[in-house]
């Protein structure tokens, strides 16, 4: 389980990513790159980190699913994951 502190981090910058999303694409547009320099910098979708949707951790992250190789095993294992087996061969 990642800090508390992390989730959120990642949570305000995924907000703030959302409300400048706009704004940011018209600067690039019109090719002002000094108002894009003057927006914040965590408004920037570059700047955002992959985190496990249910526990937040960093590494080992599934972009197709979401979550980290743990949960998406655990997960799987249940049988919570449509579509998802285990492989045999």
């Amino acid at each position: 389980m990642a800090k508390k502190s992390k989730i959120a981090k990642l949570k305000h910058q995924e907000a703030m990513v959302a409300k400048y999303a706009k704004k940011r694409a018209a600067l690039k547009a019109a090719g002002d790159y000094i108002g894009l320099s003057k927006l914040p910098a965590n408004s920037s979708p570059v700047r955002l980190h992959n985190r496990d949707h249910y526990d937040g951790r960093p590494h080992a992250y599934m972009r197709k699913f979401g979550m980290s190789r743990l949960t998406f095993r655990k997960l799987a294992h249940e049988g919570k994951l449509p579509g998802v087996r285990k492989a045999s061969w």
